[in-house]
């Protein structure tokens, strides 16, 4: 089943509990700190474009990558912030197989994109592919759901939520034995003259290892430089919830 069709258009409606501000902050301050103040930063999964509009209005030259047409059509029209979406480049294409015109001074990939992976096969052709379109040392920052959020704060259960706009139901399972973590979602938004059109979409997500990230890092050909508890400069701990991570890419030379 295709995912983020019907969950598109109110995907910011759910997920404005989502500090996009605060984490387009850290990322900028990330990308400084490895001398990367302008030009070219793809943004890997980008949904509807608030992450990428930020980091434009920062002062970077963005390219947006997503998969789904639905989320991209949200993205190009400036999203629920209608946000300035001038100079931006979205490209609609499976981060598995993604093609640029060019190098780039850095990826991004927030909001558990890559989770949506669910081999390391997969995994490693993504990271594969982001080294050969980064500059030479270019940065790679993404986020990962971790093992313990999957297992802990989601496991089996049932998440609802109800507002005048819609409503949906999130009926989440985990196996920890694969690391899948897949979840039901069943949305009733809200149409014109009052009804609500009722629509259902199936995720899939996979919990990794930070060593399993670290090796296939190193099998793309790029450097692990540094993990964090997600979107602070805080260590990694056995109950962070997400992580983010800080690569660079190693093969190229200047």
């Amino acid at each position: 089943m295709e995912i983020y069709s019907g969950f598109a258009g109110v995907y910011d409606l759910f997920m404005d509990n989502v500090p996009y501000k605060e984490w387009s902050e850290y990322m900028v301050g990330l990308l400084k700190e490895y001398g990367i103040r302008d030009g070219l930063v793809l943004d890997l999964g980008c949904g509807t474009g608030k992450l990428t509009r930020l980091l434009a209005k920062a002062g970077y030259d963005m390219i947006g990558v997503d998969n789904s047409e639905e989320m991209l059509s949200i993205a190009r029209n400036g999203g629920s912030d209608s946000g300035d979406t001038g100079g931006i480049l979205y490209l609609l294409q499976d981060m598995r197989e993604f093609e640029l015109f060019g190098t780039v001074r850095a990826v991004i990939s927030a909001c558990d994109s890559l989770n949506y992976l669910l081999g390391e096969d997969e995994l490693l052709q993504v990271f594969s592919l982001v080294s050969n379109y980064l500059d030479p040392r270019g940065i790679f920052i993404f986020d990962l759901n971790t093992i313990y959020k999957y297992r802990e704060l989601l496991g089996e259960t049932t998440i609802c939520e109800n507002r005048e706009e819609g409503s949906f139901i999130w009926e989440n399972d985990f196996d920890e034995a694969s690391g899948i973590n897949a979840y039901d979602l069943t949305f009733y938004i809200r149409e014109a003259g009052g009804y609500y059109r009722r629509s259902e979409e199936t995720h899939f997500q996979r919990a990794y290892p930070l060593d399993v990230v670290k090796r296939l890092l190193a099998e793309a050909g790029m450097e692990f430089v540094a993990a964090y508890d997600a979107y602070t400069r805080e260590p990694v701990k056995d109950e962070s919830e997400r992580i983010s991570i800080v690569a660079r890419e190693l093969k190229k030379r200047r």
